[in-house]
């Protein structure tokens, strides 16, 4: 079994891709008519067959209360990877994206977080080389 799709809500679908595309450097990969909406997906621009990640509407009642309590207590929504997060830092600093917490090692990885501008903290994660195997080898 493997993650194929997720999905993120997002306040305005364009502005999203957009900031996924253009700052972050993701691919667009669907971008179907739905209605007034649409099935937008990105890609990893690595790994053009991995995970998909659906730039899903917010316009579910659910969704502002769920996403307003994540972000008041400082809750990312979603994790991306990264394989130099001091670089990435300074990249994504210097096109405009603001970061709530700036790059902090807590132990096994050093992250930090940014605010997406369609409603939603993310979390960039670097992760450090496992000294031992998850049996302590």
């Amino acid at each position: 079994m493997k993650i194929a799709l997720t999905s993120l809500f997002v306040d305005d679908q364009r502005a999203a891709l957009a900031f996924y595309t253009d700052v972050l450097g993701f691919k667009k990969h669907h971008d179907i008519p739905l209605g007034e909406d649409y099935w937008l997906t990105v890609v990893p621009a690595e790994s053009p067959d991995g995970p998909e990640l659906l730039l899903e509407p917010a316009k579910h009642p659910a969704v502002k209360p769920y996403r307003d309590a994540l972000a008041e207590d400082g809750i990312p929504l979603a994790q991306f990877e990264v394989e130099d997060i001091h670089s990435e830092y300074a990249r994504l600093t210097s096109a405009g994206v603001v970061f709530t917490q700036p790059p902090v090692d807590v132990g096994t990885a050093v992250v930090a977080v940014f605010d997406d501008t369609c409603g939603n903290l993310i979390q960039l994660l670097e992760a450090k080389p496992n000294k031992h195997d998850d049996d302590g080898r």
